[in-house]
Order: structure tokens, then C-alpha cells, then sequence
């Protein structure tokens, strides 16, 4: 999926805020939960998400969803990663 179909595909689903990030090669983000739903689309590089039932690795391109309140940890490639991500708070 290319960054305009993303962009265009989560505002008719509720996503409000887009944001751009990058990560450091290797950086490891410890288990937590975010207050808002996410959409994360893979521009460059590589992370690795895992939840209590499933890791799975996201290169370029690719996208996953996390829901408000879901326990998980994120893992970087060896060259980084630079993603959007889509925010949806509820109420």
C-alpha cells in the first residue's frame, strides 16, 4: 500500500491525526498500550510488533492495526524504521 491509498483509507474509517515518525536502528520499545486506536503504515525499514498471541515483523509498505488499550512491544530492523501513524481516540 502506498502512503496516499493509506492516508485516504483511514480518514473514512475515523482516523483523525497522521503522524511521521522514524526510529533508531535496533531501538526496542517495551510492552504497553496506547489510548487511541493505530494504523501504522511502513514507509522504510522495518519493525517488529508482538502481542501476547502473535510477533510479526512489517517491512515497507506494509501496515498493521493496533487496538486502543492493546498490550504489545515494538522492535526496530537493523536500519530503523520511518512509518505513519494513524490515531482514532474514542469518545
Amino acid at each position: 500500500m502506498d502512503r496516499t491509498a493509506f492516508e485516504n483509507e483511514v480518514k473514512t474509517q475515523g482516523y483523525g491525526e497522521l503522524v511521521d515518525r522514524r526510529m533508531d536502528p535496533n531501538h526496542t520499545n517495551p510492552e504497553h498500550a496506547h489510548e487511541f486506536d493505530a494504523r501504522v503504515l511502513v514507509l522504510e525499514g522495518a519493525i517488529t510488533i508482538g502481542r501476547a498471541d502473535d510477533t510479526h515483523t512489517f517491512r515497507a509498505g506494509e501496515f498493521c492495526e493496533i487496538a486502543a488499550g492493546t498490550l504489545h512491544t515494538e522492535q526496530c530492523g537493523p536500519d530503523g524504521v520511518r512509518y505513519v501513524a494513524a490515531r482514532r481516540y474514542k469518545g
